[in-house]
């Protein structure tokens, strides 16, 4: 999984293309040297010559270290570094004009297609990483939400782990999109679902659920443990200024939560429908709140009366 975010995606995939491009002109112009008895660049004789050329210098100091944990990614070392070992002692036999065995140069032009064909493989996820996202906030789309759930599920009711999830939704952005202007509200949006998804662990996701209101996913959280997350990110999220107004005003936001196990004796949808009943009750009360799912609760006075109120509204 890619945990990027929309900014690093785009760069990392121009990064991609371009690194694509420098090893195809690396590759021509050291055949070139070999089937033309031409002059080769001295560096790529060196030992470290998969390092020195531009794909070596992008790989092993530009590339983001998120890139490190796909298995594509450290295939591409392996290709790479063979096919500089291939080339300099191809380069070697042409400079001492040893006759170039057919079979070492069919491993050159193998050697190039595979790791073309890892790059196109690592480009593919990354690519496919930017599609699944939202434009706005860089959230996952709402399309990723059931399919994640259902494997989280089926782990959930092999006992394997908890996957606690919450609802998020944004307090009063109508009257910020009203005072500010709707592309205020939307660098207001983005900025939430960014300090979000910065303070969330390693493997949670957020989703785009529609509008303001996007889901989270806690694998391996209880309730307990879920509680804690979102109320370290709610208490963070009041105490932060998204925008300043041309005049200098700070416009902060709040958001109320509404969180839930996901169950393994019930649907993932019934799941999900509780930790939407625990936030309407978050905003029921007073929002900016964090509330999780409790049968005891959610089917007595308060609930009736907060979906009566929603239903007013």
């Amino acid at each position: 999984m890619l945990k990027m975010d929309l900014t690093m995606l785009r760069t990392t995939l121009e990064q991609l293309d371009q690194a694509a491009h420098d090893h195809a002109h690396w590759h021509e112009n050291l055949i070139r040297a070999i089937v033309c008895r031409l002059p080769g660049d001295p560096n790529d004789l060196e030992e470290n010559a998969h390092r020195q050329c531009r794909f070596g210098r992008w790989y092993y100091e530009q590339a983001p270290a998120e890139l490190w944990e796909q298995p594509a990614f450290a295939a591409i070392e392996a290709e790479h570094r063979r096919l500089h070992l291939v080339g300099a002692q191809l380069l070697r036999n042409a400079t001492a004009d040893v006759p170039i065995a057919r079979e070492d140069y069919d491993d050159l032009v193998t050697g190039g297609e595979r790791l073309h064909l890892e790059l196109d493989s690592l480009r593919h996820e990354v690519a496919g990483a930017l599609r699944n996202r939202d434009a706005l906030t860089g959230a996952y789309g709402r399309a990723e939400i059931l399919p994640a759930l259902r494997e989280w599920r089926e782990l959930a009711r092999r006992h394997v782990q908890h996957c606690c999830i919450a609802f998020m939704d944004l307090d009063h952005l109508k009257e910020i999109n009203d005072t500010y202007g709707h592309a205020a509200g939307d660098q207001v949006l983005a900025g939430v679902v960014r300090h979000v998804t910065e303070h969330l662990r390693p493997y949670d996701k957020v989703f785009r659920y529609g509008g303001d209101e996007f889901l989270i996913t806690l694998p391996g959280a209880d309730l307990a443990v879920g509680q804690k997350v979102i109320e370290h990110i709610r208490a963070g999220l009041a105490d932060k200024p998204f925008i300043v107004t041309p005049v200098g005003n700070p416009v902060r936001a709040t958001a109320s939560f509404g969180l839930a196990l996901l169950e393994p004796d019930v649907s993932v949808e019934e799941s999900i429908d509780r930790a939407d009943k625990a936030l309407l009750l978050a905003k029921s009360a007073g929002r900016n709140r964090a509330f999780s799912w409790d049968p005891a609760v959610t089917t007595g006075t308060m609930l009736q009366r907060a979906l009566a109120d929603d239903a007013d509204r």
